[in-house]
């Protein structure tokens, strides 16, 4: 049904149109929505589910996983520092194999503290084992989940779908949110590949020592790869059912987007929702004649090396521009990018914009565009950086040995503290 709602609200239509019959929850900006309105559901006899309220993120994927593992469909959601307090389960569901699906409504990850959005929070857990799918626009990040948990639970593996916080979780589009009934079409009833039995007992979690360790490692990995088969055959089934790309407009397989590529002599790369405006750009762009696209990555985990190649060998120059980055090293992105390209002689270069809620506007990514045609793009730089700003801290800091805190200074500086 077509509505005009809340992407938050969206996803937690869909998600309940999933039938989990457990989710586990623990609030945090800004995917509370999604938790608030699946209990709402349940209240209301809307969902039948056990819905779960816990003390802390850690118990939130510590539930899960105890649920999955007794053999229920299981839905939970997080973000920001919440989804680096439940790291330790997070590495657990993977590496005990449960097809457990999450939202990562994300968020910039401290310190110091920041609430709005970029994607260092589902980057921090790029090795964690699960599955990350991102989504561009609240229609992809509603139809993603309804993928997600067939995917989970064809590969017994968990899936994180990973939407912007705020710029979608809070955002009102027009989005056709799937029933229950439409949804049986394409999601089957859940049959777990394990689950604990007291008639049929067996250990989950069992201590594996070096004799073994490797190989369960290497079958979390082979799964992974799998991945990249199984999403493109879910991709075609859910577009058959729905009539839809599950990955948004210019869907390739679920596993990329693209947009005006094929004769692009400037590329460029990204993870979610700005790739939107990227496109608005795009077509400014070509309507003076510069030749330019972007290939969207909605499958980063695992990373489709080989489409990626395909897509990109012939460009004159890729700029991908990332939402989160590595301190000591640079792009997270760019880094799978360079290893999915290698040998190929092409331009690479890295842009990391948007931290904490900056905003990325068409001003910004004309500006890289237009620097990346003329070769003033550095190999990797920052967007919209305050460089007056900086170079006053590094000062402060070669003046005097007790220079003060560093965020609490710029903001001093800024005139935005007292």
């Amino acid at each position: 049904m077509l509505k005009q709602i809340e992407g938050s609200r969206a996803v937690a239509e869909t998600v309940a149109a999933c039938s989990p019959q457990v989710i586990c929850a623990y609030p945090i900006s800004p995917q509370t929505h999604i938790v608030e309105a699946l209990d709402e559901f349940v209240r209301e006899g809307m969902l039948s589910c056990e819905f779960i309220n816990v003390e802390s993120e850690f118990s939130a994927m510590s539930v899960a996983i105890g649920s999955s593992a007794a053999g229920s469909r299981v839905y939970t959601a997080t973000a920001s520092q919440g989804l680096l307090f439940m790291v330790e389960p997070v590495y657990n569901a993977s590496g005990l194999g449960l097809p457990i699906v999450m939202t990562v409504a994300n968020r910039a990850i401290g310190s110091p503290i920041n609430i709005w959005n970029d994607q260092s929070d589902s980057m921090s857990q790029r090795d964690s084992g699960w599955i990350q799918l991102y989504a561009q626009d609240n229609q992809s990040a509603a139809d993603l989940h309804i993928l997600a948990f067939r995917l989970a639970e064809e590969l017994s593996l968990p899936v994180m779908v990973c939407m912007d916080g705020f710029i979608l979780t809070h955002a009102m589009e027009e989005i056709e949110v799937a029933s229950s009934d439409e949804v049986a079409k394409f999601l089957p009833p859940f049959v777990p590949r394990q689950s604990l039995d007291v008639n049929d007992p067996v250990s989950i979690g069992a201590m594996v020592g070096p004799e073994a360790f490797t190989e369960v490692k290497y079958l979390g990995h082979f799964k992974q790869i799998k991945a990249l088969e199984v999403i493109p055959e879910l991709s075609k089934d859910f577009q058959k059912v729905f009539g839809r790309a599950a990955a948004g407009d210019h869907d390739f397989n679920g596993l990329l987007t693209e947009y005006l590529i094929d004769d692009a002599e400037i590329i460029l790369v990204a993870l979610g929702s700005i790739i939107g405006t990227i496109k608005d750009v795009i077509d400014q762009e070509r309507a003076n004649g510069i030749k330019v696209g972007v290939l969207g990555i909605t499958s980063f985990r695992p990373f489709p090396s080989d489409e990626v190649r395909k897509r990109l060998k012939h460009g004159q120059k890729i700029v991908v521009v990332e939402r989160a980055f590595a301190p000591g090293i640079g792009g997270i992105v760019s880094s799978n990018i360079r290893t999915a390209l290698g040998g190929i002689e092409i331009d690479i270069r890295t842009v990391v914009a948007g931290l904490g809620g900056r905003p990325v506007t068409t001003n910004t990514i004309k500006d890289i565009i237009g620097k990346a045609l003329y070769g003033a793009l550095p190999e990797f730089s920052f967007s919209d950086l305050n460089v007056e700003l900086v170079e006053r801290e590094v000062e402060r800091n070669l003046a005097s040995r007790r220079s003060g805190p560093m965020a609490e200074n710029l903001l001093k500086d800024l005139g935005g503290a007292r």
